[in-house]
């Protein structure tokens, strides 16, 4: 079952995702939330997959709402947005808890323009296979010819990047179909300006960003009791988050 992160496993998770990329901090997540499950395994989880799992995760250690910020692109007005898990994971309720491992090695079939392709679904290893590229038209060829099992036209045998564009973009549209939490965007309308656009959910960035505030307010605690009290750091880590506060009032932090 699914728990929270504690105190002393987010400090952990912020020191040992120092430096490392986006993708790598979803896996440092991933695995503190399913430690029975193998990384290998969680590696190879649809993106879809992990976020369903990184969505259940954040709620359970910090919460719901998840709020944050966008800037609107016409007159740069700051606009609040409420980030809906809790529906996205309800709408979407195919994506199991815990992750139903046996689905990442299923491929799929299309057909479109005379192209007959079979493919699976891009997975973390993916993704930071094509993040090595040198650019992003590099990057997107890279992805595809990770996901793409194989590719033929009037019978014969087609590399991915000799595929024509309307097929790439079926392809993708597809890939999208069959696993909708992979790339969710939220509508948005500027209450100044009343622009209308859409900004893409990156669970990973923003709750990355959570874990790393958390351990900078952690670690500032901890500075303070362990300086009144001489308590050591697991200590004052393992109290409850109420017990700290209550201590920092008495030592008027």
């Amino acid at each position: 079952m699914l728990r929270p992160l504690s105190a002393s496993e987010i400090l952990e998770l912020w020191e040992r995702g120092v430096g490392r990329s986006p993708v790598e901090h979803g896996l440092l997540l991933l695995q503190a939330a399913y430690p029975d499950l193998a990384a290998r395994d969680l590696q190879r989880l649809t993106i879809g997959r992990r976020d369903a799992a990184l969505m259940r995760l954040r709620e359970r250690t910090f919460g719901a709402p998840l709020n944050g910020l966008a800037v609107c692109p016409n007159c740069a007005e700051r606009v609040e947005i409420a980030l809906p898990l809790e529906e996205l994971l309800a709408v979407h309720a195919g994506y199991d808890d815990p992750p139903a491992l046996s689905a990442e090695a299923q491929t799929s079939s299309l057909s479109v323009a005379g192209y007959n392709l079979t493919f699976r679904l891009p997975d973390s290893a993916d993704l930071m296979n094509a993040s090595a590229a040198p650019d992003s038209d590099s990057a997107r060829l890279a992805l595809l010819e990770g996901c793409l099992v194989e590719a033929r036209h009037d019978g014969q045998p087609v590399r991915p990047a000799d595929l024509p564009e309307p097929a790439v973009e079926a392809l993708t549209a597809r890939m999208d179909e069959a696993d909708p939490l992979a790339n969710v965007t939220l509508p948005l309308t500027c209450p100044a300006c009343g622009h209308s656009w859409e900004v893409l959910l990156d669970i990973v960035t923003f709750f990355w960003a959570e874990i790393g505030a958390w351990a900078e307010r952690l670690l500032r605690e901890v500075h303070v009791l362990a300086s009144a009290y001489g308590w050591r750091e697991a200590d004052i880590l393992s109290l409850s988050a109420s017990r700290r506060q209550k201590y920092l009032e008495l030592v008027g932090a």
